[in-house]
C-alpha cells in the first residue's frame, strides 16, 4: 500500500494534567500547553509533526473539557467539532474508544494514528518513516501497532515492552511481535531489562484500523464500547455534550494497555530509532536550554557567582535571576511562582504540590462552612 492510498485519521490525546512543571504548569494549564522552548508548545508540536501527513480536518484532539478553549487557541486550524472536551478523566482506553467511534461515524474505516501531546520527538522525518511503515502494516494486517523506543538507561518511570520475532524489515524500521506489557519496574528489574535487549519503553502512542480497535474494545471492554458508540450516535447534535457525560459516568478508568493491549493477541511494535522524551520534569529540560558559566542551564538572565549545574528557567526569558554559591539545584519563576529543588528531589515536587492543594481544599470548605 503506497502513502497516498492510505487512509488516516490522528488522534491527539492531550487531557493530562501533570504537576511536575509547578509552578509553570499547573491543573489549569497542564504540561501540553505549555512553551517549554521558546517557540512551539507541545501540543503544537505534536500537531506540527504530522501537519503534512493529514489535513486538518481528519486530525481530532482529545482533552479535558476544560481545556477546549486552549486547545483551539493553540491549534485554531482544527475545526471546533474535531476538538472533543472529556466531561471527567477515565484513562486512555475511554478516550481511544472515544476517538474510534466518531473515527468509525465520520471517516468509515481509516487507520488511526494515536499520539500523545506532551513528547518531544526528533528528527520528524525519521518519525513519520516509522508512522507510516507501521500504518500501512495495520492497514493490511489488522494488527494493533505501537512505537517501541529503544531503552537509554534503566528507567523506573516508564512502562516496558517485550520483542518477540521480527516479522518485517521495511527500508530499514524493523516491525516484532509483541510478547508482554510491563508496567514502571523496580530499578533491578529496569536493568535486567535493559541488559536483556528484548525490551523497549512504551511510548503510549498506537496504530490501528476503527474495526481492529473496535473489535477489540468489545471484546475486552465491553461496557466501554457500549458506552461510548451511545455517545458518537449523538455526535454533533443538540445532545452531544448529556450523552458524552453519559458515557463516561457510565464507566470505569481503565488505560488501553491494561484494558486491551495486554490481552489482545496480534499486537506489533515498530523499533522507533527517531529521538524521543516525555519531558517529565523540569531536570529533562536541561539538554535543551542554553548552558551558561559553571554548567548552568537557563532560560533568562542568570547572574552567577561560584554556582555550578544548576537549571534556572524564567517564564520571562527577560527575568534576571542570581545564584551565589550554590549547585546541583532546579530554580523556576513563573507568574506568583518560584520553586527551588535540589536536583536529587525533583520527583518530590509532585507530593508538595499535592499537599498544597489538599490544604487549599481543606481551607476553602471550612470558609464556606462558616459562611
Amino acid at each position: 500500500m503506497e502513502e497516498d492510498e492510505l487512509d488516516l485519521v490522528v488522534v491527539i490525546m492531550a487531557g493530562g494534567a501533570g504537576t511536575r512543571f509547578w509552578p509553570l504548569s499547573t491543573d489549569q494549564r497542564p504540561k501540553q500547553f505549555l512553551n517549554l522552548f521558546g517557540d512551539r508548545t507541545l501540543l503544537q508540536k505534536s500537531f506540527d509533526r504530522i501537519s503534512n501527513l493529514v489535513p486538518a480536518e481528519r486530525v481530532l484532539v482529545l482533552t479535558n473539557a476544560a481545556f477546549v478553549s486552549m486547545v483551539k487557541d493553540q491549534l485554531p486550524g482544527i475545526p471546533a467539532e474535531n476538538i472533543i472536551g472529556e466531561p471527567m478523566r477515565r484513562d486512555t482506553a475511554a478516550a481511544v474508544g472515544l476517538a474510534a467511534e466518531l473515527c468509525r461515524k465520520r471517516f468509515g474505516n481509516p487507520v488511526i494514528v494515536t499520539l500523545t501531546a506532551d513528547h518531544l520527538i526528533e528528527p520528524v522525518s525519521l518519525f513519520q518513516k516509522t508512522l507510516l511503515s507501521a500504518a500501512r502494516r495495520a492497514a493490511n494486517d489488522n494488527a494493533l501497532y505501537t512505537f517501541g523506543i529503544e531503552p537509554t538507561f534503566p528507567a523506573t518511570g516508564y512502562g516496558y515492552l517485550e520483542r518477540g520475532s521480527r516479522v518485517l524489515d521495511d527500508d530499514g524500521i524493523e516491525h516484532f511481535q509483541l510478547l508482554r506489557f510491563k508496567e514502571k519496574p523496580e530499578l533491578e528489574t529496569a536493568r535486567e531489562y535493559l541488559k536483556s535487549g528484548r525490551f523497549y519503553w512504551n511510548s503510549g502512542m498506537f496504530i490501528w484500523t476503527v474495526d481492529t480497535i473496535l473489535k477489540e474494545l468489545e471484546t475486552h471492554l465491553p461496557d466501554h464500547a457500549k458506552a461510548l458508540s451511545r455517545a458518537a450516535a449523538f455526535d454533533k447534535t443538540p445532545e452531544w455534550n448529556d450523552a458524552l457525560r453519559g458515557s463516561f459516568e457510565s464507566i470505569p478508568r481503565v488505560s488501553i494497555d491494561f484494558g486491551v493491549m495486554e490481552k489482545a493477541q496480534k499486537v506489533c511494535c515498530v523499533a522507533s530509532m527517531f529521538s524521543w522524551d516525555d519531558v517529565g520534569g523540569w531536570l529533562a529540560l536541561k539538554s535543551y536550554l542554553p548552558e551558561h558559566d559553571g554548567g548552568n542551564r537557563c532560560r533568562g538572565n542568570p547572574v552567577t557567582l561560584d554556582a555550578t549545574n544548576n537549571v534556572i528557567f524564567c517564564e520571562d526569558p527577560e527575568e534576571t535571576v542570581m545564584l551565589i554559591g550554590v549547585r546541583d539545584l532546579v530554580v523556576v519563576r513563573a507568574g506568583a511562582g518560584l520553586l527551588v529543588v535540589h536536583k536529587d528531589r525533583t520527583e518530590d515536587i509532585k507530593k508538595l504540590v499535592e499537599a498544597m492543594e489538599t490544604g487549599e481544599k481543606a481551607q476553602s470548605s471550612k470558609l464556606k462552612a462558616q459562611s
